[in-house]
Order: structure tokens, then sequence, then C-alpha cells
């Protein structure tokens, strides 16, 4: 197996981490969602006051090998806060290129996010999964996280701009 590195994303990442997103959602059959650019995803990432955070898991070459690292997943997570528990972090998407599933990567994503959240502070580590994704269901089950929907019945919602506008007026 080749070495693999889980390092924090930097701004020259955003090409590589919109490809990513990319082959998600079309995984997740939800491609025509996609609207963020890399512009955006440096703007939003990078800025004084970033709106996300994200590891990036790169390939290691071989020493002698005359290509470089290659990006092969990522993990995108942001802080939120819970009014009973306090600071949690949320990972929005894990995603590992199918090529490189099965040698751990996505746990090593996970695991950085957990220790991440651990040195913030954080109580609590939250993540949603489609409900057809078994695979990612059994390894976040497998890696101890609690599945709220068996454990306590919560739904996720969203308020999409459309809905908002007509919430507000406008």
């Amino acid at each position: 197996m080749a070495s693999v590195r889980i390092r924090e994303a930097k701004e020259g990442d955003c090409g590589d981490i919109l490809r990513l997103i990319r082959e998600l959602a079309e995984f997740e059959k939800l491609l025509d969602q996609v609207k963020i650019s890399e512009e955006a995803l440096r703007a939003d990432g990078f800025g004084e006051n970033p709106f996300y955070h994200c590891l990036v898991a790169e390939i290691l070459p071989a020493p002698g090998e005359p290509r470089g690292p290659c990006v092969v997943g990522y993990g995108l997570y942001y802080f939120i806060y819970s009014t009973w528990k306090g600071r949690n972090i949320y990972l929005e998407d894990v995603y590992v290129m199918p090529e490189y599933r099965g040698q751990g990567i996505g746990s090593k994503i996970i695991k950085k996010v957990a220790e991440v959240a651990l040195d913030k502070g954080c109580s609590q580590f939250r993540l949603a999964v489609l409900n057809w994704n078994q695979k990612a269901i059994d390894l976040y089950k497998a890696l101890g996280a609690q599945d709220l929907t068996e454990a306590e019945g919560w739904h996720s919602f969203r308020f999409e701009r459309e809905a908002m506008r007509k919430l507000v007026g406008k």
C-alpha cells in the first residue's frame, strides 16, 4: 500500500477539492445540485473568517517517482453549537476516490476530524449519510458513531434559498 498523508487543505488544493466534491455528488446521484465554484471554495475556506475547514488525503509517491503527491480524498467540516452540549463539529463530507477505498483512508480522515474536535473542546462530532449508503453507515457505526435516526428518531431538515426568501417575505 502506498503511503498516505492526512493534512490540512491549502488554498492551492481547491481545484482537487472541487473535483472530489463533484465525484461525491455523482456517487450520491446528486451532481445537478453542485453549484459551488473553485473561487467560492477559496474565498469561503481560506479568508480571514473561514466558513469551513478541510482535510485532504494524499498518496505520497515512492522515493524516486517523478510525480508529486496525489489528492485522493477529503473531509470538509465546520463548527456548530449545541444548546445542550456546547461546542460541536460537523463533518459535511468525507470522500475517498473509489480506487483508494478499503485502505483505511476514510477512517483516517474521520479520526483526524475527531482529533480536531477534541483539541477544540467539542463535545460531539456530527455527520449525516444517505439512507442507502450502507457501507458508510456500517463504517460510522464500527467507528463508534450513534445513529440518531434509530436511537432518537431525529430527522434532518433544510431550508433552500427560495424557501428562505418566502419565509422572510423577499
